[in-house]
């Protein structure tokens, strides 16, 4: 595919989600990449159709009813390259995230080390690890047969042998996965990802290569202190695309117009996120990229351009709902409920979800609980996707999130909330940033399109990393330390480009807010007291920060890190419901 700075024009962008399909038209106008419209629809991966790319073409019909551009030709295909009359696009991408998680078998030499490795890197997709062995399992060879067949997987990872290490004991590990395969009909055998020692590719080639469609990766864990994932996932993103060809109707003809490049959408967040990273990187944060889905929650972590991916099929919003009560308490959920519902109303709430995924919240009752398992949903997925942040990332505490900025927001739930007030507090609640950080909303939810495009024209996704597309909501100070309820905690004083000056003291406990519009620059002088850490250098260390206002202004989030909210049900909902005010309050 093509890699200048602007080998094609217009790029049609295909979403090909759990619950929607979406397509989205970028084009040059006036020099400069736009987002010119979309079309979306219900995704037809079920009866009557059973075919994604029923509802594809009918996203693009949808489309051309809305920007007059003519895409196909009288045969009924997609023009690419487009033509002098104006018919078809450039070039056009896809990602997917619909269809069931894979079930992926991880395979290494020990349990806590390359077994690890082989499943973190099945999390970097949509995948679901059902069997991990491991030669200090004390399983023979039939056992892991047996365990294989019965698992029935879509993809098998094998991981282990260092570079220079053993690789007798990785082709022993082979056996079963051979074996298991021979037994297998051919078109129910599993792809297998070959991400070890590379010294043994051929061996490996030799032994099972007849047997299984194998695939080769650089090895996730060349030394025992070092895991490498991100040089492993192009392969895992390619096997993917093979894999759901082959399970789902449509895709294999969605995919043939992309070039046969067809991306995990996480996979393509993630590399939005990575080039926002590069960006930032001489500020030392990090930057959090947060897609909360029907399929799964995203999340993606980059430092200075280190990518750490990690997706949770069992946090989204669709069809997998209940498993979020396996990994937290009903409790857990209902504490972030701003309304009075009984505890059972909320659990039907989540199974009458994961059964009408598309179905919508008719009241503010069903409002407030899904926007509540959003929030818990974020705050899990953060927290088992902080396990594999780098041991140098700067921030305050380990227990707590690490310095970020940006955080960009996506997903439905968050971009279509009533208003960005609620958004923004979804954000904040789940995620708990600490220290000094923007919040930007990815208001289109384009940053996984961006992250496909990238890879065609990546002037596109540079321009269209802006304000219009991702939404400033604010800036967010959260000081961390501990002190009393209602101690006063840090001065705040605010100078904007007029040189008007407003200044406040912020209790421990309170969500203040400094009015200041949209787009305009303004100067705080931060001053903490009682040795509080607002990420000026150490606790008890203020500074100056510069900041643009976003559309609700900038937030002092004083309420300590980890929230606490109080045991008490009316009480707890009287302060969530003062948060959401206070929040509110900075909307110019």
């Amino acid at each position: 595919m093509p890699t200048s700075l602007i080998d094609a024009d217009s790029v049609l962008a295909i979403e090909i989600g759990t619950v929607n399909t979406r397509v989205i038209l970028f084009d040059v106008v006036e020099g400069r990449y736009r987002f010119l419209g979309q079309g979306s629809v219900p995704t037809t991966i079920g009866a009557p159709s059973n075919d994604v790319s029923v509802g594809v073409k009918a996203a693009l019909d949808q489309l051309h009813d809305i920007t007059g551009r003519v895409l196909f030709n009288a045969e009924g295909q997609l023009v690419i390259p487009s033509q002098p009359s104006g018919v078809g696009v450039d070039a056009c991408v896809a990602t997917v995230s619909v269809g069931p998680p894979l079930k992926v078998v991880a395979l290494g030499l020990l349990e806590d080390v390359s077994a690890e490795s082989a499943r973190n890197l099945a999390s970097t997709t949509y995948a679901r690890v059902v069997e991990t062995m491991s030669l200090n399992d004390r399983r023979d060879t039939v056992q892991r047969l047996d365990c294989i067949l019965q698992a029935h997987p879509d993809l098998i990872v094998v991981a282990g042998g260092m570079e220079g290490g053993a690789t007798k004991s990785v082709l022993n590990l082979l056996e079963a996965v051979g074996l298991a395969c021979y037994l297998m009909p051919k078109d129910l055998r599993p792809e297998v990802l070959y991400a070890g020692n590379s010294a043994l590719v051929k061996d490996v080639q030799e032994s099972i290569g007849s047997l299984v469609n194998l695939h080769t990766a650089p090895n996730v864990r060349p030394s025992y202190e070092s895991e490498q994932l991100t040089p492993s996932q192009p392969a895992l993103a390619q096997v993917y695309r093979l894999v759901r060809s082959r399970q789902i109707r449509g895709i294999l003809e969605v995919d043939s117009w992309t070039g046969n490049h067809l991306l995990p959408a996480a996979t393509a967040f993630g590399r939005t996120i990575r080039y926002i990273s590069k960006e930032y990187a001489k500020s030392r944060k990090g930057v959090l990229g947060i897609d909360v889905g029907a399929s799964a929650t995203t999340v993606a972590s980059a430092f200075a351009g280190d990518l750490r991916l990690s997706i949770h099929p069992g946090l989204g919003l669709g069809e997998n709902l209940p498993e979020i009560l396996d990994m937290c308490s009903l409790s857990d959920v209902t504490r972030w409920v701003m309304v009075d519902v009984p505890d059972s109303y909320v659990r039907d709430y989540i199974y009458h979800k994961a059964l009408y995924p598309s179905s919508l919240p008719i009241s503010p009752e069903e409002l407030a609980i899904e926007q509540a398992i959003a929030c818990q949903a974020m705050h899990l997925a953060v927290k088992q996707a902080s396990k594999a942040y780098p041991a140098n990332v700067p921030g305050t505490r380990s227990n707590l999130l690490p310095w970020f900025e940006p955080i960009i927001a996506s997903g439905s739930v968050l971009t279509k909330a009533p208003n960005r007030s609620q958004a923004l507090l979804m954000v904040v609640n789940g995620l708990q940033p600490t220290g000094v950080t923007t919040v930007a909303l990815d208001r289109n939810n384009l940053a996984a399109s961006l992250g496909a495009t990238a890879s065609v024209t990546p002037l596109l996704t540079i321009q269209s990393l802006d304000a219009t597309n991702f939404v400033n909501l604010g800036t967010i100070i959260s000081p961390v330390g501990t002190a009393p309820l209602g101690t006063p905690i840090l001065r705040v004083r605010m100078t904007n480009d007029s040189g008007a000056e407003s200044e406040q003291e912020v209790r421990h406990g309170a969500l203040a807010v400094f009015k200041l519009p949209a787009g305009q620059a303004g100067t705080l002088h931060l001053t903490p007291l009682h040795k509080f850490d607002v990420g000026m250098g150490g606790f008890g260390r203020g500074g100056t920060v510069k900041v643009i206002g976003g559309a609700l202004g900038v937030i002092i989030d004083a309420r300590g890190r980890p929230l606490r909210l109080q045991a008490e049900p009316s009480r707890r909902r009287d302060s969530l419901n003062k948060w959401l005010a206070a929040v509110s309050a900075g909307q110019a």
